[in-house]
């Protein structure tokens, strides 16, 4: 059991230097949604992707769900995706409950066990964000709340590519 904790540590430790190291690739991580599919990140590649860190309790995070909304509603029709990653320490029964009541349309994900937090560098403040491009390459690093229009510009010219 012991050896099996070191093994884990250690391949955590190991996912977060190669992302550190090698910047720009989205990590090979699986996503646990609350509709109950678990989903590999890299089926997005061949679009955009953002992947934004929130919590149920940051201010910040929940004052860009209705930019982030709008954003995903325009972009979607085009192949431009969102994927919503909650944070590890947020109750996954509330994560469903304020997702329902906001009709969050984009899709959320659970990080019970930080799995995904870790894989993209330990995150620890929210919002944070990661616009990936159609080969799985990420164009775009954001701690804190974003530009949506300088965003909405980068993504259309993703979309172009």
């Amino acid at each position: 059991m012991k050896k099996l904790l070191k093994t884990s540590v250690f391949l955590i430790i190991a996912t977060g230097l190669i992302l550190y190291l090698i910047p720009g690739r989205a990590p090979d991580i699986y996503l646990n949604f609350i509709n109950g599919q678990t989903v590999n990140i890299h089926s997005y590649r061949g679009k955009p992707l953002l992947v934004t860190f929130w919590s149920i309790t940051c201010s910040l995070c929940l004052e860009e769900i209705p930019r982030l909304t709008k954003l995903y509603n325009e972009l979607n029709p085009y192949g431009f995706e969102i994927v919503g990653i909650a944070m590890s320490y947020d109750p996954p029964n509330r994560v469903i409950e304020l997702s329902e009541k906001r009709k969050i349309p984009y899709s959320i994900a659970l990080d019970i066990n930080s799995d995904a937090e870790t894989a993209f560098g330990n995150i620890r403040a929210t919002p944070t964000s990661f616009l990936i491009n159609s080969d799985g390459k990420i164009v775009q690093h954001n701690v804190g709340t974003m530009n949506i229009k300088k965003l909405r510009s980068k993504i259309k010219r993703l979309l172009q590519t």
